[in-house]
């Protein structure tokens, strides 16, 4: 018995429901975690740890979707995986450098909104690809090439954005770390279980179970992130009202930005849909842990981060909704 055969096996209405009502379940998780942030300030830090542990078990979840077969033909789309570089280590930089350039913000603020804005999404991005139609079997074969280069990348483009004295600010193992615990544990543990699935029925329960927890993972995820993260807005809403018009704007260039350079490049709508995304939305829970790692000084950096996951889940209800109208699929599409 093949692993695609034992995808079902713990199909029920209940994990269907949750597919269906994947958007307000995420927003209902944003809430309890502000809830949650507000009511208890004390319990940020033990938040706090847990966002490695279940944003890993989310991130596992995710590449089970895809056999490893696949993601080695994605591998090969070469058209596609330049399109997506070239949309997030080119287009991007040049936006955000617009958006930043003539605003007057405090290094922390400004710091946040490069750590984010610069650094492309690898986790739920595909979650709301799929909803929309996108390709998301693409871009999931994308996100570890799309965690490396910006790994690489980054340390570059804040030199290029802020100066060389970060090179004393970032201390870029809290991001080698990430790289580590979220792309290649995760990435190495879906291999093995797909494996394994070929084999015993066990690994196709495993992974039956791992694509039924989806919905909850990603609202356990967005709960742990906003509760340990919400004291730290709360107590500086100045700041983070100053930086929501520029993530708002970026969603929306990014959106028509995208679908120019589809237009030109004349992809189908599920790849369309999927690089358009891929542009839009942030790797900000994965960078989170970086922001949390700097001095005192930088205090308000990690809210910062946050309030960008905040804008992009709301802005991904949009997005859901508007993206397949501007990209129609077609009968050619297959």
């Amino acid at each position: 018995m093949h692993a695609e055969e034992g995808r079902n096996v713990l199909s029920s209405p209940l994990t269907e429901w949750l597919e269906r009502h994947q958007i307000p379940i995420y927003l209902a998780g944003l809430a309890a975690g502000a809830a949650v942030g507000a009511a208890w300030p004390a319990g940020e830090h033990a938040w706090e740890a847990a966002i490695y542990p279940v944003l890993g078990a989310l991130l596992y979840a995710t590449f089970l979707q895809v056999p490893f077969t696949k993601l080695t033909a994605a591998f090969r789309e070469v058209r596609f995986l330049a399109a997506v570089l070239g949309v997030n280590f080119i287009v991007v930089p040049l936006v955000v450098a617009a958006l930043t350039t003539f605003v007057s913000m405090p290094q922390a603020v400004l710091l946040g909104v490069l750590l984010t804005l610069l650094t492309p999404c690898i986790d739920y991005v595909i979650v709301f690809c799929g909803l929309a139609g996108g390709d998301n079997q693409r871009l999931l074969a994308a996100a570890p090439l799309l965690m490396l280069i910006q790994m690489l990348a980054l340390p570059l483009l804040l030199w290029l954005f802020v100066g060389p004295e970060l090179a004393d600010i970032v201390d870029v193992g809290p991001f080698l770390e990430a790289f580590l615990i979220l792309i290649v544990a995760p990435l190495l543990l879906a291999w093995a279980t797909e494996g394994l699935a070929m084999r015993h029925r066990s690994g196709q329960v495993i992974s039956s179970a791992m694509a039924a927890a989806m919905v909850p993972l990603m609202t356990a995820t967005l709960f742990v992130v906003v509760a340990s993260q919400f004291p730290k807005i709360s107590h500086q809403v100045d700041q983070v009202l100053k930086v929501v018009p520029i993530y708002a704007a970026f969603l929306l260039i990014m959106a028509l930005l995208g679908l120019a350079v589809v237009r030109l490049l004349r992809f189908d709508s599920g790849r369309g849909r999927a690089l358009i995304f891929s542009g839009a939305t942030r790797n900000s829970l994965v960078v989170l842990p970086l922001a949390l790692a700097l001095p005192a000084a930088y205090a308000t950096t990690p809210a910062i981060v946050v309030t960008q996951t905040l804008v992009e889940l709301l802005g991904m209800i949009i997005y859901v909704r508007v993206v397949p109208k501007l990209i129609l699929t077609h009968p050619a599409d297959g």
